[in-house]
C-alpha cells in the first residue's frame, strides 16, 4: 500500500522527518488526532505493529471505515479526546499529535470552521456541547475580547468584541459569513498576500469552543503517563502559541527549565521524564513546501520518554493563555 497523496484528501505534514526521527517504528502507537488517517497509515506502513487512532470528531471515524479494513486488527479506532489517551492505551511505543483543525473539517461548510464558506456558526470538533454561535451570542463583551486577544493574538480584539455585541443586539449571529463580515468591517482591507481579516478571530473562537489549549496541556501529560520508557512523543503544531506550549512542556520535562539564581533558591529538580531528540523544532524543507503549502507554519518536536515517574505540570508554566476565570 502506497502513501500517494491522491489516495486521501489530507497530506500529512512533516511525515517523512517524523518517521525518520522515531525510526525504527515498531510496537504500539497512538495517533491522538486521527483526522483523515495520514499519520496512522504512515506509521503502520513504516512498521508499527498496531496503531490506536483517536479522534473526537465522529466524522473522522466514519470516514476511516473506507480504509481501516486494509489493516485488520492492526488498527483500532476510538472516539475520544487525546487528553484521555492513557485510558485508551498504556506502555505505548509512541504517540503522535497533529494539532489544529483538519482540512476535511475546513472543507465542509456545515461544520462552520471556515470564514470562506457560508454555513452555521458551529466549530465543534466533537459535534456536541456549546457551539461558536452560543459563545458569540452569549459571552460578555470583555470575555469575548479576552478570547480574541489571548487565543488568537488579535490586536483589534476590543473593537471586534464591541462590534459583535452591538450586532447581536439587533439580530443573532448564526452563520460564518455574518461573523466574518462583522470582523472585516473592524479591520483594514488586507494587502495582497496577507491573511483574511477574520483568520485570527475564527481561530480564537474555535480554540475556545473546543478548549484546545486545555486539551493540549492535558494531552501532553496523558502521553507522559501512557508512554513506556524509550517511547516517542511527536507533536506537530501550526501556530506560535501551541508550539510555545509544547516547547516549554518538553523543556521542563527534560530538565531545561532554568537553574535559579543568587536571588532565588536553587530549584530542586526531579529526574527528567523526557529527553529531546532535537533542541530546535523540525520544519518542512523546500521540496515539501512546494508540494504542501499547509506545511509552511508547521513545526515538529520529538522527545523520548525516560523511566522517571510522571509528574503534573502547571498550565501557566507551559505558557498556556489563561482567561480571567482560569487564573
Amino acid at each position: 500500500m502506497g502513501l500517494a497523496a491522491t489516495e486521501r484528501p489530507h497530506v500529512p505534514v512533516l511525515i517523512e522527518p517524523l518517521i525518520a526521527a522515531v525510526s525504527p517504528v515498531c510496537g504500539v502507537w497512538l495517533d491522538g488526532t486521527l483526522g483523515a488517517g495520514g499519520y496512522a497509515r504512515a506509521l503502520l506502513e513504516a512498521g508499527a505493529d498496531k496503531v490506536i487512532g483517536v479522534d473526537r470528531d465522529p466524522l473522522a471515524l466514519d470516514m476511516a471505515q473506507s480504509w481501516a479494513g486494509d489493516y485488520g486488527d492492526r488498527l483500532e479506532l476510538v472516539q475520544g479526546t487525546f487528553s484521555q489517551m492513557d485510558s485508551y492505551g498504556r506502555d505505548l511505543d509512541g504517540v503522535v499529535l497533529d494539532l489544529g483543525v483538519s482540512s476535511m473539517q475546513l472543507d465542509q461548510a456545515q461544520r462552520g470552521f471556515s470564514f470562506q464558506k457560508d454555513g452555521p456558526l458551529d466549530m465543534r470538533m466533537s459535534q456536541d456541547g456549546a457551539s461558536a454561535a452560543d459563545l458569540v451570542n452569549s459571552l460578555p463583551e470583555a470575555e469575548l475580547a479576552d478570547i480574541l486577544y489571548l487565543y488568537g493574538e488579535e490586536r483589534a480584539s476590543r473593537r471586534i468584541a464591541r462590534a459583535i455585541v452591538k450586532k447581536r443586539a439587533e439580530v443573532p449571529i448564526v452563520t460564518t459569513m455574518q461573523l466574518a463580515e462583522i470582523i472585516e468591517k473592524c479591520l483594514p482591507r488586507p494587502k495582497p498576500g496577507q491573511a483574511h481579516p477574520a483568520t485570527r478571530s475564527f481561530q480564537a473562537i474555535r480554540i475556545a469552543v473546543n478548549d484546545e489549549y486545555g486539551e493540549l496541556v492535558e494531552g501532553l501529560q496523558a502521553a507522559e503517563r501512557a508512554l513506556k520508557p524509550g517511547g516517542h512523543l511527536a507533536v506537530v503544531t501550526f501556530h506560535s502559541i501551541e508550539d510555545r506550549m509544547v516547547k516549554r512542556f518538553l523543556q521542563a520535562k527534560s530538565g531545561g527549565g532554568g537553574q535559579g539564581s543568587r536571588h532565588a533558591p536553587q530549584i530542586v529538580r526531579e529526574a527528567p521524564q523526557f529527553t529531546l531528540r532535537t533542541r530546535k523544532a523540525i520544519v518542512a524543507d523546500t521540496e515539501e513546501l512546494a508540494m504542501n503549502p499547509r506545511a509552511r507554519s508547521a513545526k515538529l518536536r520529538v522527545a523520548t520518554r525516560t523511566d522517571a515517574a510522571p509528574a503534573p505540570v502547571d498550565r501557566k508554566s507551559v505558557g498556556m493563555p489563561l482567561l480571567k476565570g482560569d487564573r
